[in-house]
Parts: C-alpha cells; structure tokens; sequence
C-alpha cells in the first residue's frame, strides 16, 4: 500500500506466518479490513498508525 501521509512510500505488510515482522489481517461483514499490529514507518515520513476497519487511526 501507499504510505497514508501523501508522501507515496510504498509500504509492505508481510502476511506469512513464518516471516518477522508479520501482520494479521482480518475482514469484518461489511468487507471493512483491519491490520494489527500498527504501521511503523522508521525513516522518512515517520508515520506511524493502525488500520481499523478500513480507516487510518494515527498514533500521537
């Protein structure tokens, strides 16, 4: 995915459960997804932010 903040990083998530650091994904009954743990971006932007049933919540 493309970084939210608007500065166009290309993030990735791994999903495979044999590889660290790895995120879970799940899909609620209105197809809304959710990704835990938090998105960290460590350089450039810095954003860091979960998504939450298909929205960006921003960490302070």
């Amino acid at each position: 995915m493309r970084c939210p903040c608007g500065c166009a990083e290309r993030l990735e998530m791994m999903l495979l459960r044999e590889v660290k650091p790895r995120w879970d994904v799940s899909v609620d009954s209105h197809g809304h997804v959710s990704l835990s743990p938090s998105v960290w971006v460590r350089e450039g932007c810095r954003s860091h932010f979960w998504i939450r049933s298909g929205k960006i919540v921003w960490c302070d």
